[in-house]
């Protein structure tokens, strides 16, 4: 649900919140999202062109990036939120964070980039403070899952990187 009741959050309003930027933003809209759930759409993943394809294609493996980028979103959406922002389009760019810890990862696919529909990605936020957030997440298309774990994440890790 949005902050602002505003719709859904397009490629754009993504690629301004989300360290990723150009090709590497793989998240075309966010359907839904509340404090501890988003969802949103990827097609991109069925580009010859999509900037994580290896040897003419795109492994399953690939789709912990999406789900790293949704879970980017989410904080970003969240940390308006708590900042008592009116409307998400206040959502200030999320800080540089990165992936500590994958578990319980299921791959149910080999590839992403031979499925016809549409990716939707799920990510929960199970629990977290300020500086780290543990997150569960769904890579699905037409209803199949596809990828599902769990991932912990560093929140601001600018002094944390070279």
């Amino acid at each position: 649900m949005p902050l602002n009741g505003a719709a859904v959050l397009d490629r754009a309003w993504i690629e301004a919140h989300i360290p990723h930027q150009g090709s590497m933003c793989l998240l075309e809209e966010v359907l839904s999202w509340d404090s501890r759930h988003l969802r949103c759409r990827s097609g991109g993943h069925r580009s010859a062109s999509h900037p994580l394809r290896s040897h003419g294609r795109l492994g399953i493996a690939c789709g912990i990036e999406y789900v790293a980028q949704a879970m980017a979103v989410h904080g970003a959406i969240a940390g308006a939120a708590l900042a008592g922002a009116r409307s998400v389009g206040a959502a200030a760019k999320a800080e540089v964070g990165f992936l500590a810890g994958l578990r319980d990862i299921r791959m149910h696919a080999q590839r992403l980039d031979d499925i016809e529909s549409d990716l939707i990605c799920e990510v929960r936020h199970l629990a977290g403070d300020a500086a780290t957030a543990l997150y569960s997440f769904e890579l699905s298309a037409a209803e199949r899952c596809l990828l599902e774990g769990r991932a912990t994440v560093v929140l601001d890790a600018k002094g944390l990187t070279p």
